[in-house]
């Protein structure tokens, strides 16, 4: 009787899948079983291996099966690796605890196990074994050992479903940027990666183009560009941890045409901290598409006010404020005193540093106090200083938001300036050594109210200084920080993630940009440098378009700016107009002739115009009842008769 196609059909559609369901109930009750039993089964599998193991290991040695070696002296030959097995430990992860390590463990059990066979066959306390058999034995179980759990271990993930089926297509082809150690341990690391394929290698030295590297060619760094539409490559990893950052940015500026990612391996501080491994890649530093160089600290300057000593960092929670409480603990202080309106800011940074502090044995005798409270109450803090003892106050608390501030003049005013005044004469009764002001190039010549404020705290710190003879208060002036709450790269970071336009005000707004880290430790030695009523002005480097940096961020991250001349870009960039208040530049000094350098590189001098204190005090004395009124016009009018510059911006009325 002829056999129906369609029944023959069916049966092969339909028998993988109740294979693949027995496969499923299969591996379910297995891993169901009680940690015992599993374990229990995967000895007694062994257990069995191990004779055949051995079996095979005296026959291959004879060349034939002969019968005079007892079964029973065979069993319990091969139960003795098993019993040391599971004294290491090796059946303690099952079949899913299988890791290389172990069977590192393994190797030099083996190895153990031969040196006590060979010793026991040297004085024939064994007759008929010939003393090749332990090694050829050990041999075979090892192979089936690691073999059997990589086995064990695929097949219970297919079954379970764990197991994704990757296509090539889901790979980025990768070229590593660096042939050298980091360059290898990198491709090492990506082996079993299934998102990345590394296709080749590119390097700087000439010796090594036409030579292989695990494998992968390593070609000329010149080649670079062709290798990217050759190899259909999608992102480069720079390998090479200690790459200067200039010849990093010429290395940006070859690719700056082409849809690519560019990615970085850390530092090698931190991959000796042990905080990220080689493999770990990470977005390329937008400093270092910026024409910025960095200068190392004097250690001497960081440590002057701050190791052995009671500091006090206001503002402590805020993104300059943090960081400068990450320097000072570095530099072993005896007390760091946190204070901070917000307090969620406070405990986040409280516990950051607490955490720091129980991981290094070297931050062990420092004291670190969390306290809430508001830089207007001066009473709260003339308690505290004197409470800690305290010789070094860094002033870090303002509201730095210009629209936001614009739209509050008088809440900004009485926190920036006022608040700067009640925290300087509260360290001036508390006899505190040094009291640094951390100010804003938006103080000049400032058309907002947040700059405004910040320039007549400087004038207060000003007048303040000439009152005192124990405190040495000064004032450090520097621009936007790349990172911080507000700033444009976390904005313009995840408007790409999001795959939305990018925003920027106007096509000609050009900002200073600094590193929070390197923003904190100049303040830090500024402020050692100080003798009493300096304004310093940190060198800021080349001013950088917004449009620029949104570009580049841009090409960073692998896509390509949409423009009237690449209509079939992936990231728009759209003009907004510009906010309340908001320069299309920022100045670091008020006039061209009145900067003086100092003994650091980075760091100058401003010879700025003051006040006498009292006329300030005045000022000061008036802002509550004129807060009461929202009397704005007068607002204005003081800013315009005490900060010099100030023009008035568009504010509500």
């Amino acid at each position: 009787m002829p056999i129906d196609p369609s029944i023959i059909s069916k049966k092969d559609n339909t028998s993988p899948v109740k294979y693949n369901n027995f496969a499923e109930r299969t591996a379910r009750i297995l891993l169901n079983l009680p940690r015992s039993i599993k374990r229990s089964i995967l000895m007694m599998a062994d257990f069995i291996m191990s004779v055949v193991c051995l079996f095979f290991a005296v026959a291959a040695r004879y060349g034939y099966i002969d019968n005079h070696v007892s079964l029973l002296l065979l069993s319990v030959s091969a139960l003795i690796p098993v019993l040391c097995l599971y004294v290491i430990g090796f059946y303690n992860g099952v079949a899913r605890g299988f890791f290389a390590a172990m069977m590192g463990s393994v190797l030099q059990l083996f190895f153990v196990i031969i040196i006590v066979a060979q010793t026991v066959l040297y004085f024939k306390l064994l007759p008929g074994i010939p003393r090749a058999v332990p090694i050829l034995y050990l041999f075979l179980f090892f192979i089936w050992l690691w073999n059997s759990r990589l086995t064990i271990r695929e097949l219970l993930a297919r079954w379970q479903g764990q197991r994704p089926q990757y296509k090539y297509d889901d790979h980025d082809n990768v070229v590593i940027y660096g042939a050298g150690e980091a360059g290898k341990e990198l491709l090492e690391g990506l082996r079993n990666s299934h998102k990345y394929n590394v296709v080749a290698y590119v390097d700087d030295d000439p010796q090594l183009t036409g030579a292989y590297l695990l494998g992968k060619q390593i070609h000329a760094a010149s080649d670079l560009i062709r290798l990217v539409g050759k190899l259909d490559v999608a992102q480069v990893f720079l390998a090479i941890p200690s790459l200067s950052r200039s010849r990093k940015r010429q290395i940006i500026d070859k690719l700056e045409g082409i849809s690519i990612k560019i990615k970085e391996l850390p530092s090698l501080e931190e991959i000796a901290e042990e905080k990220v491994t080689v493999s770990s890649m990470r977005r390329v530093d937008i400093l270092d598409v910026l024409d910025r160089q960095t200068v190392e600290p004097d250690v001497n300057l960081l440590q002057q006010n701050i190791t052995g000593k009671s500091v006090l960092v206001t503002g402590a929670g805020g993104s300059i404020g943090s960081e400068l409480c990450r320097q000072i603990i570095k530099n072993k202080p005896k007390c760091l005193v946190l204070y901070e309106l917000s307090e969620y800011a406070l405990y986040t940074i409280d516990q950051e540093l607490t955490a720091k502090k129980a991981k290094n044995k070297d931050y062990y005798a420092i004291e670190i106090v969390a306290i809430i409270g508001n830089v207007t109450n001066e009473d709260n803090l003339l308690r505290v200083l004197n409470l800690y003892h305290i010789q070094t106050v860094y002033h870090a608390a303002a509201y730095k938001h210009v629209p936001i501030v614009e739209h509050n003049p008088f809440e900004g005013v009485i926190n920036n300036s006022k608040g700067t005044y009640h925290c300087a004469r509260a360290a001036i009764q508390a006899k505190v050594d040094t009291f640094v002001l951390i100010s804003t190039d938006k103080a000049v010549r400032p058309t907002n109210i947040m700059g405004a404020s910040k320039r007549l705290a400087e004038l207060v710190c000003q007048g303040l200084s000439m009152t005192t003879a124990h405190t040495c208060i000064s004032m450090v002036r520097f621009g936007n920080v790349l990172g911080s709450s507000g700033s444009v790269v976390p904005v313009f970071t995840k408007q790409i993630e999001q795959g939305r336009p990018i925003t920027v005000t106007h096509p000609d707004v050009t900002r200073y940009f600094m590193t929070i880290p390197e923003a904190a430790n100049l303040v830090i030695q500024a402020g050692a440098m100080a003798k009493g009523g300096e304004v310093f002005v940190l060198d800021m480097g080349e001013p950088v378009k917004i449009v620029d940096l949104a570009r580049r961020m841009i090409h960073l991250s692998g896509h390509r700016a949409k423009t009237t001349d690449n209509p079939n870009g992936d990231i728009e960039i759209i003009f907004t107009g510009l906010r309340p208040g908001e320069k299309l530049y920022e100045e670091l000094i008020i006039g061209e002739d009145n900067i003086e350098n100092t003994g650091h590189p980075l760091i100058m001098q401003a010879m700025e115009h003051s006040f006498p204190l009292a006329e300030l005090e005045l000022i000061l004395s008036e802002l509550t009842e004129k807060q009461k009124e929202f009397d704005v016009p007068w607002l204005k009018q003081q800013f315009k008769q005490f900060v010099a510059g100030y023009q008035e911006g568009s504010i509500d009325k």
